[in-house]
């Protein structure tokens, strides 16, 4: 073998090597190694938890990109997102860091936004929001698990503590010591139940005789029936005021209809004149009620008509008729 066609052979597996190194350097990277394929957006947390370089950005549980970079600005914790350029979102979806199972590596899960609206423009913040993690989980647990063992603790205190054994031995020591009370009071509410179940008692007849049962039934339907009626009654009552406040009918014509109203004023006041003049003997009403003399004028002629019918009585028709015109005149 000359020496030209091995310094061609050290040259052919050279670039052998260094293609496979290409290769193997754009496969590991993601074929992101001098080139983007998509747009980037800043994603701003408080927190970036347990997120680093090439974690996945995730669209409703479909990788879109991943995390380029990460970064504190020493405010805040930034994010730099790269996401697939076929994947465009809208502008008010939500990023937040979720964690892929109890022991999965987190990543960047997107809420999505209003489909249709206006994209995201590369270089763009994204909106955030904060998600608890498995870690700030299991610390509000710790926490709840303090406080109920605390609330147990002094539960149990307030039972068996204290020098007087607590609010159990306060128990048993009123239980001893007003026992035959309680006795007493369970052999009354006994012979109560007894008298019950005999039918003794108002409260016996009503639970065993079914006829009371059955009166007190058609009581409580007639009171039913008393209160529908007086909701009909109200409900006319209702009908009636309403047709009064809008003027119908003839106490709505008198109340709100003023032309009624002052005709009836003006006639009161007519029978209230006619009032003062019959009152101050004023025409022949007035005269005949205040008037003494006229009174007396017409009770002489009744007593003259009487004597000339009693004459009359003794007469005949011509000496009647003479008698009757003497004493009228």
């Amino acid at each position: 073998m000359n020496k030209s066609q091995q310094t061609a052979r050290i040259g052919l597996f050279f670039l052998l090597g260094v293609a496979l190194i290409w290769v193997t350097f754009e496969t590991l990277s993601g074929n992101k190694i001098f080139h983007h394929r998509g747009y980037l957006l800043v994603a701003g947390f408080d927190d970036l938890k347990q997120l680093k370089v090439d974690d996945d950005v995730r669209l409703a549980g479909v990788k879109i990109g991943s995390v380029t970079k990460a970064t504190f600005t020493g405010t805040r914790a930034e994010a730099t997102l790269e996401i697939n350029s076929k994947y465009r979102i809208p502008n008010d979806s939500i990023a937040s860091v979720a964690m892929a199972g109890l022991l999965g590596a987190d990543y960047v899960s997107v809420k999505l936004g209003t489909p249709g609206g206006t994209p995201y423009a590369d270089g763009q913040e994204i909106r955030t929001a904060v998600t608890p993690d498995f870690n700030s989980v299991m610390a509000d647990l710790g926490d709840l698990g303090r406080k109920l063992d605390g609330a147990l603790s002094s539960l149990s205190g307030a039972l068996n503590g204290g020098s007087d054994g607590g609010l159990l031995g306060k128990l048993n020591t009123l239980l001893t010591e007003n026992q035959a009370k309680i006795s007493a009071t369970m052999s009354n509410l006994q012979q109560i139940t007894d008298k019950i179940n005999q039918g003794q008692g108002t409260m016996g007849k009503l639970v065993n005789d079914p006829a009371l049962h059955d009166q007190l039934l058609a009581a409580v339907k007639q009171i039913q029936d008393t209160a529908a009626q007086a909701k009909d009654f109200v409900a006319n009552a209702q009908g009636v005021v309403d047709q009064i406040k809008s003027g119908k009918g003839a106490l709505g014509t008198v109340i709100y209809d003023e032309q009624t109203a002052a005709n009836i004023k003006a006639s009161l006041q007519n029978v209230r004149d006619v009032s003062d003049k019959i009152a101050k003997g004023q025409g022949t009403l007035g005269k005949l009620i205040n008037d003494d003399s006229l009174f007396n004028t017409a009770q002489n002629a009744l007593n003259k008509a009487d004597r000339a019918i009693d004459g009359l009585n003794d007469s005949g028709p011509i000496t009647a008729v003479g008698i009757a015109a003497n004493a009228l005149f």
